[in-house]
């Protein structure tokens, strides 16, 4: 079964990864540069890593498997991931795949210019109750889909 990996600093949806890793037993990792309260549970763990702004993303990088998942709102972290064969999910519920990480990339690139030179300013929305459901389904569709995978390792 696979393993989720989250980049834990400015996760929103943390609550909803710990309520599926429990009703499937997935193990859970928050990779994160400094230390944060996490729930008492033997499948959760905190990975404290020091270094630079990339620590964590270079941490989990190093660690992700192919079919791991990985909960991420770091756009180059998700190329990377993908790279290394894992499902990533955003906190919204958008899945990056093959297909649509490079218009992401070259979006977010575009829109670092465009805050660079002040035409945009502030950050992304805040995360809604429907954000939050999204990411819910899409988080339990990428886990079916591994389980049908790996029918002999299903819980």
């Amino acid at each position: 079964m696979p393993h989720i990996f989250v980049d834990a600093d400015s996760c929103p949806v943390k609550q909803e990864i710990y309520r599926v890793a429990n009703r499937y037993r997935l193990e859970v990792t928050l990779v994160a540069n400094s230390w944060m309260r996490i729930q008492d549970k033997p499948w959760i763990t905190l990975e404290t890593v020091d270094g630079g702004l990339d620590a964590a993303d270079d941490w989990i990088v190093e660690h992700v498997q192919p079919d791991d998942i990985v909960v991420t709102a770091d756009i180059p972290l998700a190329s990377r991931c993908l790279k290394a064969g894992a499902r990533v999910i955003g906190p919204t519920g958008k899945l990056f795949t093959e297909n649509n990480i490079g218009p992401a990339v070259a979006t977010r690139d575009l829109m670092y210019e465009l805050r660079g030179a002040g035409e945009i300013t502030g950050g992304p929305p805040p995360l809604r109750k429907r954000d939050r459901s999204r990411f819910l389904q899409q988080l339990d569709e990428v886990i079916q889909s591994i389980r049908r995978k790996y029918p002999l390792n299903s819980t």
